[in-house]
């Protein structure tokens, strides 16, 4: 049986991987899965930093790849929105896909910071619940640790650009 395809997402908070995510699971009628949810489900009102984001994020990382696993081998394509935007972060997208030899597409949305700040702020507004955690101290915290994917890495890369 053929296994379905892996999708996941690199781009700065704020780079709309959550709407693309959610763009593509619907255009790929796919399972979409996304960590936000899971974190808040999960350990609601836990995550409040960014050392909280890390600690819990990793708690969660091993059942859900082997949820993701178990579904792409029934041949079900599977959006992740879960950040793909350090080489750790996307050295265990490569476990999950490579260990079944499932495909793969990462998509990164390469926006400018002005872009994502903006939308970051938006996005406060539209959603209050996450007044405290999509600031700009928090984007600039994060963006740190960005590391942009580079085509030695090995992954099937859709490119998204967008300008000011």
């Amino acid at each position: 049986m053929n296994k379905g395809e892996l999708i996941f997402f690199c781009g700065k908070m704020g780079a709309g991987k959550s709407t693309k995510s959610s763009e593509i699971a619907q255009d790929k009628n796919a399972v979409l899965l996304s960590e936000d949810e899971w974190l808040e489900s999960l350990y609601p009102n836990k995550v409040r930093s960014l050392d909280d984001y890390v600690k819990y994020s990793n708690l969660i990382k091993p059942q859900v790849k082997k949820l993701v696993q178990s579904i792409l081998a029934t041949g079900t394509d599977v959006v992740m929105d879960f950040p793909a935007n350090t080489i750790s972060q996307r050295n265990w997208f490569r476990e999950i896909f490579s260990e079944i030899g499932a495909a793969h597409t990462l998509v990164y949305l390469d926006l400018p910071n002005e872009i994502c700040l903006e939308q970051i702020g938006k996005r406060r507004i539209e959603q209050p619940e996450r007044e405290a955690t999509d600031t700009p101290e928090m984007f600039e915290a994060v963006t740190k640790y960005f590391v942009e994917p580079e085509p030695k890495e090995g992954f099937n890369t859709s490119k998204i650009v967008r300008n000011v």
